[in-house]
């Protein structure tokens, strides 16, 4: 996104010095000509009135990267001044201006701007016509957010496959219109079926032309995309197969909300080996621990050296998980910083105790809704729950992080061995919420 650091030269009177980054305000008649970085990305008491916002950018011919995040009034016309005025616009953020439109963004695609990240996240108004301008007229986009866009289909998508070849990030987040269609195929050309034996045909179902459209065949690879958001996108395992073999090398994954994904769309994502770095699949209930315990084996083979380099993962709400996944991991996942647990019914105390012990770089754990972390004396290491749960949500709040998974661990090694003493004693095991290590 936008630089926080100004350009300078050992020329202490250069002109590229004497620019300014303008935060949360408009810049004043004395700025206009300096200002580089606009960024308006918070509410302002008063609201900056689109009219000011327009007069200002029409006098600031050397911006390079604008946030207007924070003025949800934007119109169109702000954006055409902008687009007309700032020659060398290199980034933009109109995240949840909802009055912008398809006219705005389409003069930005046609002024020729060195437009390198483009985030329209919320821009309810924007349809495909706009996506597809944005991927045949920026070469050197490298970061495009598209979010929560209710009108977007597959069809402008394809495009932003097709087109788009420098992207690093790229971000469709909750758009439900997008589905298989919007991404590359492995598949050939769909072919009719044959009929066989005397088999009457069925009455013909009712298609749309989305679901015409031929599979998105393409003869080059994304090498550079390394971050894809497919979070509650209503995508099937074909389209992570698609995806995998067409962007080899994403380092983050987010398929949370993929209710249709299965296990079939892990046997795909094993092929990113060493590239993978954080995979989100919460709410990917269909997911199981087969699955899981092949991603691990499948990144440590590619690795070679030195593990799966898995960082972060969800689970949360994956209620097939058992604890063979959670010993895969910790057996696995060497570089594991960060895992969401939450509401995976059946895993034991006793699976994540050994993922503590294996896992020492284990920086944030979340266990809320585990039955067995409701049992007493565990709730005094987790984290203060938010002061907006109620009762019901403060009881099943189990959130550890820092020094106090540590603590979690300490606290389990004990409890470990005074059931061992327990045993060799011949005296029945009794839990305890203290750190003692007295059997009665």
């Amino acid at each position: 996104m936008y630089t926080e650091h100004l350009d300078s030269t050992d020329d202490g009177s250069s002109f590229h010095e004497d620019m300014i980054k303008v935060v949360d305000r408009l810049p004043t008649e004395e700025e206009y000509r300096r200002v580089k970085h606009l960024v308006l990305s918070k509410p302002s008491h008063p609201p900056i009135l689109d009219d000011l916002l327009a007069e200002s950018l029409s006098a600031c011919p050397h911006l390079e990267t604008v946030v207007l995040s924070g003025v949800p009034d934007v119109t169109d016309r702000t954006i055409v001044v902008l687009a007309g005025n700032a020659l060398n616009l290199q980034g933009v953020d109109f995240s949840g201006c909802e009055e912008v439109t398809d006219i705005g963004v389409l003069e930005l695609t046609a002024k020729s701007l060195p437009l390198q990240w483009i985030q329209l996240n919320g821009v309810t108004g924007i349809t495909d016509p706009s996506v597809s301008a944005i991927a045949k007229t920026c070469s050197r986009l490298v970061e495009l957010e598209l979010c929560d866009l209710p009108l977007l289909t597959p069809l402008s998508v394809r495009d932003v496959w097709s087109f788009s070849r420098k992207l690093r990030t790229l971000r469709f987040a909750r758009c439900p219109l997008i589905t298989d269609k919007a991404f590359p195929s492995t598949l050939g050309p769909e072919l009719p079926e044959e009929m066989t034996g005397d088999e009457k045909p069925l009455p013909p179902r009712p298609i749309t032309w989305l679901e015409q459209l031929p599979p998105l065949i393409l003869r080059h690879s994304a090498e550079n995309l390394r971050v894809l958001d497919l979070t509650s996108c209503k995508i099937t395992d074909d389209a992570i197969e698609g995806v995998i073999a067409h962007a080899p090398k994403i380092q983050s994954l987010i398929l949370s909300g993929c209710t249709m994904l299965t296990n079939r769309a892990l046997e795909s994502i094993c092929k990113l080996g060493e590239h993978l770095d954080v995979l989100m699949l919460a709410y990917v209930s269909n997911i199981t621990d087969g699955a899981i315990v092949k991603l691990t084996r499948a990144c440590w083979n590619l690795r070679c050296v030195d593990v799966a380099c898995l960082r972060r993962l969800s689970l949360v709400r994956v209620q097939k998980l058992t604890d063979i996944a959670i010993f895969a991991l910790a057996e696995h996942a060497f570089c594991l910083e960060r895992l969401h647990l939450s509401y995976c019914d059946r895993l034991s105390l006793d699976a994540v105790h050994k993922l503590l012990r294996k896992r020492r770089g284990l920086q944030h754990l979340t266990a809320t809704g585990i039955p067995s972390f409701k049992r007493k004396g565990i709730d005094r290491f987790s984290d203060t729950p938010p002061s907006a749960c109620d009762d019901g949500q403060r009881a099943a709040f189990r959130v550890f992080s820092g020094e106090r998974i540590t603590a979690l661990r300490r606290f389990l090694d004990k409890e470990e061995q005074r059931r061992r003493d327990a045993e060799a004693q011949n005296i029945p095991f009794v839990a305890r919420s203290d750190d003692k290590l007295d059997l009665y």
